[in-house]
């Protein structure tokens, strides 16, 4: 899978956080999250940190295949 790219963060004065994924809003935090996300994304890979935030690094079937019976732990 590509690393992901295109990720911007805006911090503004009421303390809340907007990211943004090429120009589109992606996603807004506010209060305890939104210092958890700043703490996060100013100490590790700020475009990985951004898309996991977002949801965006799962593509296609990821966000399905967990419920299909072959992919169920715990027996059948």
């Amino acid at each position: 899978m590509p690393r992901p790219s295109g990720f911007l963060y805006e911090q503004h004065a009421d303390a809340s956080v907007t990211l943004t994924h090429h120009g589109r809003p992606a996603g807004t935090l506010r209060g305890s999250r939104a210092a958890k996300f700043v703490a996060d994304v100013t100490s590790g890979d700020a475009q990985l940190v951004m898309a996991r935030w977002t949801g965006a690094y799962k593509h296609g079937n990821e966000h399905v295949a967990r419920d299909h019976p072959r992919n169920r732990r715990g027996g059948r």
